[in-house]
């Protein structure tokens, strides 16, 4: 990954010195360690509050978990055909913070294979990730929710969404707005809500109607905002969005 693994004249040294020890760590147990870079390295240590042992332990968990969830490197459409047909993820613009931003409608989510509901998810955050420009290592998603109903109840599905982007990419969620929240949702929300790590539950923002304009226009700009949330811009289906 060539010059991104290197400390570009910012962060702090001490920090930089933890990656290095880090790194020695990790590519002596598991050679695939050398294809990452230093700022993947810092993530996983940062999630672990600078612990090197346990920022270790949890980059070379993640390590086996791509081979073994991602064998070829990335997730192809042909893979999770069924679940892109029901369109239910778009991506498009940035926030005033330089995060891509990707958007899912909740009410076009059905149980179906929850193998490939897995293999959506790493397709998802890996095309948000591969959106990122300048520097930038975090996103931010806008999760609709209007006209879930309890055929969209799928809570398998979210906590192993949940959990993969838990374990597998560490401080990339930059905020979660969750818009046009049905009541009937809060009984699954309080289900799911345990399940998020103590330092992301303050990331997911539940976004009263008579405020949803002006609350997203605080943190994205109207061209960058979609259409129907009041912005300027088409919504893009995920897969479109990549080419």
């Amino acid at each position: 990954m060539g010059s991104e693994g290197s400390p570009m004249g910012g962060g702090d040294e001490v920090e930089w010195k933890k990656v290095a020890q880090m790194r020695a760590l990790v590519e002596d147990q598991d050679p695939a360690a050398k294809d990452e870079d230093n700022l993947m390295l810092r993530r996983f240590l940062r999630a672990r509050n600078q612990d090197i042992e346990k920022a270790s332990s949890f980059f070379l968990k993640y390590l086996k978990w791509r081979r073994e969830a991602v064998p070829n490197g990335f997730i192809s459409e042909s893979e999770i055909q069924s679940e892109l047909a029901q369109k239910k993820a778009f991506m498009q613009g940035y926030d005033k913070k330089g995060r891509p931003i990707g958007v899912f409608i909740g009410n076009r989510h059905y149980k179906k294979d929850l193998n490939e509901f897995k293999r959506l998810c790493v397709y998802l955050i890996d095309s948000l990730c591969f959106r990122m420009q300048g520097g930038q290592e975090k996103f931010t998603i806008i999760a609709d929710l209007q006209g879930w109903g309890y055929s969209n109840c799928d809570i398998r599905g979210y906590l192993a969404g949940l959990d993969i982007l838990q374990n597998n990419y560490p401080e990339r969620l930059g905020k979660v707005f969750l818009v046009h929240v049905p009541y009937i949702f809060m009984k699954a929300w309080k289900i799911i809500y345990p399940f998020i790590d103590d330092n992301s539950k303050k990331k997911f923002i539940l976004v009263e109607d008579k405020e949803l304009k002006a609350t997203l226009l605080e943190d994205i700009d109207e061209d960058q905002l979609p259409e129907k949330y009041g912005g300027k811009l088409k919504l893009i289906p995920v897969e479109e969005s990549r080419n």
